[in-house]
């Protein structure tokens, strides 16, 4: 008897199962067909546990225009920072390695997208008619559209910030005594030209082979509370 009722008691949780599963497999074509980028990035975060969600890179594209020279820095490639300079000012973004920034993503395109600078327009993203699409701030975008500092760009599931740089400010040179206020040490020494020299006398010890300072976890904290006492 308690075979029997056992059995009805599976029979009704595999059926429910299957009711479960198949209403999860409407809801997957209805975004399939419907909504494919957010089921994109549904796919995406599935994939992610806790851990490497909070540990994901934030990843940038900043165009610099100084004076004459026109490049951009990014992290995309190898997640390294680096400068791409190109003579025609087009980055080309996708998963074959004959791209400026190629990045291995399987929702990219091979040729997915390109930023663009135009002389005296500013930069621009350029789609390939790439496959899942190009967002701008969530929008897909079908033709070149002007990027604004601060912009989000989405390809594929690879998404990363846009910065501008177009201004370049020379600040004063910092003189000896401001330093001192702000650091707030009494033993280091300022020479005539406002160059910091630090005597080996100093509490904290100099290591001469990298000429780096060598701080201990709590001499770094010193430090930080006297930076902070300074500032207010």
């Amino acid at each position: 008897m308690l075979n029997i009722q056992d059995n009805d008691i599976i029979v009704q949780l595999n059926s429910k199962d299957i009711e479960r599963r198949l209403s999860l497999y409407q809801v997957f074509i209805y975004l399939y067909e419907r909504h494919r980028d957010l089921l994109n990035d549904i796919l995406q975060l599935d994939n992610l546990s806790p851990l490497s969600c909070s540990a994901k890179k934030a990843y940038h594209l900043q165009g610099v225009v100084d004076g004459a020279a026109i490049y951009v820095t990014t992290n995309l490639c190898d997640n390294q920072t680096q400068t791409l300079q190109q003579p025609q000012h087009i980055w080309t973004i996708g998963r074959d390695r004959s791209n400026g920034v190629f990045v291995d993503d399987q929702l990219l395109s091979p040729h997915h997208a390109a930023i663009q600078y135009v002389e005296g327009e500013g930069f621009f993203l350029i789609d390939f008619n790439s496959e899942n699409g190009s967002f701008v701030n969530s929008e897909q975008v079908y033709q070149p559209v002007r990027l604004k500092d601060g912009d989000r760009i989405r390809l594929g599931s690879l998404s990363f910030d846009f910065f501008l740089n177009q201004t370049c400010r020379i600040l004063p040179t910092v003189t000896g005594d401001k330093l001192k206020n702000l650091l707030n040490y009494q033993d280091i020494k300022y020479s005539s030209d406002d160059t910091v020299k630090i005597p080996l006398t100093h509490c904290y010890k100099i290591n001469l082979e990298s000429e780096k300072l060598d701080l201990s976890a709590k001499q770094k904290s010193d430090i930080l509370d006297l930076f902070l006492k300074s500032r207010t």
